[in-house]
């Protein structure tokens, strides 16, 4: 039987692109109220907040709500946790989707440099960490908690944009197995490893490349945003006996 999320609150980091969107549809479609987190905008503009603001128009129910975070700086993340306790006084489901990579040919060991190494670890790996490290308490007290962060299939075969992308994967996939440990039994701690996904996350992956991986993966297409949507949502739903462990959606792609 699937555990209901009638009135659970979910915090969606990174919850204006392309899988968090789809995670807040389907969680709010089950009943959460849902909070989503855009990066700020740049002085002048106002583009990131009004796509978040689409995301919200397009979520089922009341309650959600949207919110500016700078995922790489830890204050904003403690700002973002207060504002949630003062809003609904209560996170039940934290789930990680912020990231960036750029891509760098394996080969080419001088174009990863160190600043591009330094910002994809902050970002990729400390901001889960940090955003982990905010709202543990507030999931704790929750008393049925659940974490769920996005890794990739490049941390487990070197292969994706960069080096350091795989890398900081597979640092998610290890901060999965140890959380899952130390924050049991209050908190269920788990991680989602999509392979290819047909969303404009990868910069100048466009759909001739989709055709060609597709080509080569054993169910014949890439993900879907909504492919491993479905994937975080049986997280909260139906995997109520799991933790500290990684769910793989790639259509076969690391067979």
């Amino acid at each position: 039987m699937a555990v209901s999320l009638q009135d659970k609150v979910a915090v969606i980091v990174g919850g204006a692109g392309g899988i968090g969107a789809a995670t807040a549809r389907l969680m709010a479609e089950q009943g959460a109220r849902v909070v989503i987190t855009h990066r700020p905008d740049a002085t002048g503009s106002t583009a990131k907040a009004d796509e978040a603001g689409h995301v919200l128009a397009s979520l089922a129910g009341s309650g959600h709500s949207a919110f500016a975070v700078d995922i790489a700086n830890s204050a904003t993340l403690n700002a973002l946790r207060d504002a949630v306790q003062a809003a609904y006084g209560r996170a039940d489901i934290l789930v990680n989707t912020a990231g960036f990579t750029k891509p760098v040919a394996h080969a080419n060991l001088e174009a990863l440099t160190d600043e591009l190494i330094d910002e994809m670890f902050v970002v990729n790996w400390r901001g889960q960490f940090a955003t982990i490290r905010a709202f543990a308490p507030m999931l704790k007290a929750s008393g049925d908690g659940l974490i769920v962060s996005v890794s990739s299939i490049a941390g487990m075969n070197g292969a994706g944009s960069s080096i350091v992308y795989g890398a900081t994967k597979a640092a998610i996939d290890v901060m999965t197995k140890s959380l899952g440990r130390a924050l049991a039994p209050e908190i269920r701690v788990l991680g989602v490893s999509p392979g290819v996904v047909a969303t404009d996350f990868v910069p100048g992956r466009g759909e001739e490349f989709n055709t060609k991986t597709a080509a080569t993966t054993p169910l014949k297409r890439v993900a879907q945003a909504e492919d491993v949507a479905n994937a975080i949502l049986a997280c909260a739903t139906h995997l109520t006996y799991s933790t500290g462990t990684t769910l793989v959606v790639d259509g076969g792609r690391v067979l």
